[in-house]
C-alpha cells in the first residue's frame, strides 16, 4: 500500500483492494443510480451516500479497515479525509474509483 496522504488515509489501486486480506468493509460513497449504474460497485460494497456517511459512521468500529469508493476517487477521498477527523484509524481511498476499477478488468456487481 501507498504511505498514507496529508489527510491520514492510503490511496490504494484496485489490485490492491482485491489482494487485500482479510477483507476490509467498502464503503462507496456515490449515489445509489450510480451504485447500481453503467459503472455498477465492487462486490460487496455498502452504499452510503457522501451527504449521509458522518452521520451513518457514528456507530462504526474506529479501528476497522475501510476502503472508501466513489466514481473516480475524488468524492470517496472527501469522505476518507471527514472519516479520519471523526477518529478512524484505518481508512483507505481507491484511487481512481470506480472507473479504474471496471478498466482493470475486475469483477462488479449492479
Amino acid at each position: 500500500m501507498n504511505v498514507a496522504t496529508p489527510e491520514g488515509f492510503r490511496n490504494i489501486t484496485p489490485a490492491e483492494l482485491v489482494a487485500l486480506a482479510p477483507r476490509p468493509r467498502i464503503i462507496d460513497v456515490r449515489e445509489p443510480d450510480e451504485f447500481t449504474g453503467q459503472l455498477g460497485h465492487v462486490p460487496g460494497a455498502e452504499l452510503v451516500p457522501l451527504a449521509t456517511v458522518l452521520t451513518a459512521a457514528q456507530p462504526w468500529d474506529r479501528d476497522q479497515r475501510i476502503v472508501v469508493a466513489c466514481r473516480s476517487g475524488a468524492r470517496s477521498a472527501r469522505a476518507a479525509s471527514s472519516l479520519v477527523a471523526l477518529g478512524f484509524k484505518n481508512l483507505m481511498n481507491l484511487a481512481g474509483g470506480m472507473g479504474a476499477y471496471v478498466e482493470a478488468g475486475l469483477a462488479v456487481e449492479r
